[in-house]
C-alpha cells in the first residue's frame, strides 16, 4: 500500500475551507485528475458519498467514495472502493482566521497500471497530484481563483 502525507496553511477561515471540501462537486475545480463526480449525497456535518471517475497514468478509473468518520470542522475520513481502493484522512485546524489542512492518503495502485508503468513513477505522480490539489485549494480559498481544469474534466453528472 502506498502512502501520501501533505499539509498546507491557508489564509481563510476553517469553516470556509471545511465547507468547500465537504462538497464533492468542488473537487472538480481543484483536483486536476478528477474527471467526474456524480450521485452526490451529503449530510449537514460534512459527511458525504459520491461516485467518481479519476484519471491516473492515462487510464480512467471509476469508484465510489463514502465518509467513514466525521468530527465536524476537525477531521473527515473518506474511503474509496472499486477502481483505486484508498482512504483519505483530512485533518483541519484553525487559528487566528487561518486553516491548516493535513492530508494523509493510503492507496493501492491498480494492477493494470503497474503492468503499464513503474510503481516509483506512479507514486511520484500521485505525490505531485496531492500537492497540486492542496495548492489549488489554497488559491481558491485565499484569492477566490478557480483552478484551471481541462475541459474534459469539467463534467458533473446529474444525481
Amino acid at each position: 500500500m502506498a502512502k501520501i502525507r501533505k499539509s498546507i496553511s491557508i489564509r481563510a477561515p476553517l469553516n470556509q475551507v471545511y465547507d468547500f471540501m465537504t462538497q464533492p462537486e468542488n473537487l472538480l475545480e481543484i483536483w486536476p485528475s478528477m474527471v467526474e463526480v456524480s450521485h452526490v449525497a451529503r449530510s449537514a456535518d460534512g459527511s458525504h458519498s459520491f461516485d467518481w471517475v479519476y484519471k491516473m497514468g492515462g487510464i480512467h478509473f471509476k469508484g465510489h467514495a463514502a465518509t467513514s468518520e466525521v468530527i465536524q470542522y476537525q477531521r473527515v475520513v473518506v474511503k474509496n472502493d472499486k477502481g483505486i481502493p484508498s482512504t483519505f484522512f483530512w485533518a483541519y485546524s484553525g487559528e487566528n482566521g487561518n486553516t491548516k489542512l493535513i492530508l494523509d492518503v493510503d492507496y493501492t495502485l491498480p494492477s493494470r497500471l503497474l503492468d503499464k508503468l513503474a510503481e516509483p513513477f506512479l507514486t511520484k505522480i500521485n505525490e505531485r497530484e496531492a500537492e497540486t490539489l492542496l495548492e489549488n485549494l489554497k488559491n481558491r480559498m485565499e484569492l477566490g481563483m478557480k483552478a484551471v481544469v481541462p475541459k474534459a474534466a469539467q463534467h458533473v453528472s446529474p444525481r
